[in-house]
């Protein structure tokens, strides 16, 4: 008998290959035996997904630490971690959607100025998910890898602090899908979600960075507000680019011409009351 996986040579009382660590199959596939599979990696307590799930909240430094410094058998690795939160976070844009369409609302963190530019921003993020997702890995990684740049006891390269972010912000898309499918279900926007998920995302980066670095209070204080001031500096820029492109494709004088067309209708509306 051989490794379906590897091709090596078994014994024929082997559970697993000694070489690739693969499971022996030897029933075929049915709906009992999905099911028992899908039980086991997902629903068991025992299960590499769950103690990530966990192990990131109660010591985020083990399962970043282990997998940075190549044990990677006692969690999900990066990758495939990453995978299932983009995968989860567009079951919970189909939700939304689908169920709770009200909770697109943006209006309760908007101005008459910047109603139609977080419509814009809310309908690249519909189509742009996962794309957006990915961009926020390596530009946190980069205000982290200059914050944490004159760190002596636990120097990461650039790469590693992509696997630190990796990490960090799959568990947040998992907290998020949470708390926004929650508040929905008790009809509070997607705009007033946001105002409670960007300081729980604050809080426990810091915390996960506190205990990954190993940081006194002091440090961590100084620390935090270098990321902060740093990564809004990055937004600005963003925003910046994203203002000169939405320029240059004419979306901006869209944006300045239904604007005008509020304001007009609103002047009108209180002409007639008047």
């Amino acid at each position: 008998m051989n490794c379906k996986n590897c091709k090596i040579e078994l014994s024929p009382d082997s559970d697993y290959c000694n070489k690739c660590g693969a499971r022996v199959i030897r029933n075929r596939l049915t709906f009992g035996n999905l099911f028992t599979h899908f039980s086991e990696e997902f629903l068991n307590y025992d299960n590499k997904l769950l103690q990530t799930f966990i192990a990131l909240f109660t010591k985020p430094e083990a399962v970043i630490r282990s997998y940075i410094s190549g044990t990677r058998k006692k969690y999900v690795n990066v990758i495939s971690y990453f995978a299932i939160a983009i995968t989860i976070a567009g079951v919970q844009l189909f939700i939304l959607q689908r169920f709770f369409p009200e909770a697109m609302d943006m209006s309760s963190v908007s101005t008459e100025a910047t109603k139609e530019f977080n419509l814009k921003v809310l309908e690249f993020i519909q189509d742009y998910q996962s794309i957006a997702m990915m961009l926020n890995v390596p530009i946190y990684a980069l205000v982290s890898k200059l914050v944490f740049i004159g760190e002596k006891k636990f120097k990461y390269n650039y790469t590693e602090h992509l696997v630190i972010y990796m990490y960090l912000l799959a568990q947040l898309s998992a907290i998020g899908t949470v708390i926004t499918l929650t508040a929905a279900a008790f009809d509070l926007s997607l705009g007033t979600t946001s105002l409670i998920l960007s300081p729980i995302q604050f809080i426990y980066i810091g915390y996960a960075l506190k205990r990954i670095f190993n940081l006194d209070w002091t440090n961590f204080i100084l620390r935090t507000l270098i990321f902060i001031c740093a990564l809004i500096a990055f937004t600005v820029l963003a925003s910046v680019a994203a203002g000169l492109v939405m320029y240059f494709n004419g979306d901006f004088q869209k944006m300045i011409e239904a604007q005008k067309a509020a304001n007009e209708a609103a002047r009108t509306v209180k002409d007639t009351i008047n």
